[in-house]
Formats: structure tokens, sequence, C-alpha cells
């Protein structure tokens, strides 16, 4: 038990898990335009999001945008946005020399100790168990 009374973090990232990429199967081709891909997206997904038992928040180079572009699409409000600090140089040739993605440190230090579940079509294998040894610096 880790103490905190405060819901688990959900971190989201936008392009692949909420908005995938290429084609959808199901529907009749729709071009290259931006939009095509918003067109997408469903109020459902929004309602799923917001009842699992966490706290939603954006993980994504989107970051402000998810919430202009993204939220109001599928119907959720405004979220937490994690903002992307430049990295160290230390920083990216530990990332790299463990086969981390770069957003693993950021969130980890992000979540504070908090519990917290991540989907990003970027997570690695090597990812995971790094989840237990980064800390907050």
């Amino acid at each position: 038990m880790t103490g905190h009374t405060e819901r688990p973090l959900l971190f989201l990232d936008v392009d692949g898990p909420i908005l995938p990429f290429g084609e959808d199967p199901h529907r009749a081709l729709r071009g290259t335009t931006p939009d095509a891909r918003l067109a997408r997206l469903t109020c459902e997904l929004g309602s799923r999001l917001a009842a699992l038992p966490c706290e939603l928040v954006w993980a994504t180079t989107w970051e402000e945008e998810a919430n202009a572009e993204i939220a109001p699409r599928i119907g959720l409000p405004r979220l937490p946005v994690v903002t992307w600090p430049e990295p160290t140089d230390q920083h990216e040739r530990e990332d790299r020399w463990f086969g981390l993605c770069w957003k693993t440190r950021p969130l980890v230090n992000w979540a504070g100790g908090r519990p917290f579940a991540w989907v990003d079509d970027e997570i690695t294998d090597a990812d995971r168990p790094a989840f237990r040894v980064i800390r907050h610096v």
C-alpha cells in the first residue's frame, strides 16, 4: 500500500492510442486532411475513459492542444497536461542505454510517487521495470 488516498493517474498519449494511425478499416477512405483522423473520435471513448477509477492526464506532444482539439470531441473536460522538460545530455544517454522511451523519466517524475498507468504506443519492455526505479530528482 502506498498510502496515497488519491486515485491513480492515467497518462494518455494521443497519437496511436487515442487517435489511431492509418485509415479506419470500417469506414470509407476519408482523405488525408488533418481533420480526417479527428473525425473518428467519439463520445463513447470519452465516456469509457471518464468511467475509469483514475485521474486522467494528457501525456502527449499535443500538450494543451489535446484539451482544445481532443477533449471536446470525446466529451472530456480539460485535463491536466504533462509539459515535457528539455532532457539533459546525461538523461538522454541513460535512456538510450536502458532502452527507455523518452517520456518515461518525465512521467515517473510527474507522478511523484503516486500510482499510475500509462497508455502510449512508444512504451518499451525496458520501460516497465523503470517505473519502479526512476526517482524524482
